[in-house]
């Protein structure tokens, strides 16, 4: 079966090494929180200005004054820290992030990002995603694999506005997980149950698929 976004939080958590310095974007990257390894030291960042934050707070937790950058309660670790958002993009723009994880609407098989705009529709703005995709050094992005019109969003090119070029390293995906390399998404594992057909039939980018493509673990 595919997996819905608590799975591929998990799968993407695989990702995270001691030690790293790391930015989650708003809605599938934030739950990444919750499932990094029991023992592994991460400090994850926020472009609103705290570091150190921990995974989504219990109901006896709650402060209503510690948000993350897409406005939801959080909690810090001890050691935490809190700072104004020029010391936070000072942070990403100086590259000492190690790992982003983003949303996407659409990815292209040259590591093309789109994920702030829908031509007609209002929005509220960028956000940091133009600022962490020009400076992170290792950008994963965590989606579904199709729109919700069934239509791929693993594409030749992106049809959508550019947030960033050339940026993307790997995809998450409900159905697989992707690297990007050599003008093509080469898939690396698949979703538990979801065949190899599926999968080339909902991307419509180029796809490299090895002789053998293992299950996730997650």
């Amino acid at each position: 079966m595919a997996l819905d976004k608590y799975g591929i939080a998990k799968r993407i958590a695989k990702e995270l090494q001691d030690g790293y310095y790391v930015n989650l974007g708003i809605g599938i990257p934030t739950l990444v929180s919750n499932y990094i390894p029991e023992g592994m030291t991460i400090m994850l960042q926020s472009e609103n200005g705290i570091l150190g934050m921990g995974p989504y707070p219990t109901q006896s937790d709650i402060d209503a004054d510690l948000i993350n950058a897409g406005k939801e309660t959080v909690t810090v670790i001890p050691g935490g820290a809190f700072f104004d958002s020029v010391e936070s993009f000072g942070m990403i723009r100086a590259g000492k992030i190690n790992l982003t994880v983003l949303g996407a609407m659409e990815v292209a098989q040259n590591g093309d990002i789109a994920s702030w705009k829908i031509p007609g529709k209002m929005v509220k703005g960028m956000g940091g995603a133009m600022d962490l995709v020009a400076s992170a050094k290792n950008i994963i992005v965590a989606m579904q694999h199709t729109n919700r019109e069934g239509e791929s969003k693993l594409l030749p090119q992106c049809s959508l506005p550019l947030t960033g070029v050339g940026c993307v390293t790997k995809i998450v995906t409900d159905l697989g997980v992707f690297e990007i390399k050599e003008n093509a998404f080469h898939l690396i594992e698949r979703a538990p149950g979801v065949s190899i057909e599926e999968i080339q039939s909902k991307t419509e980018g180029k796809l490299i698929v090895p002789d053998f493509v293992p299950e996730m673990e997650i």
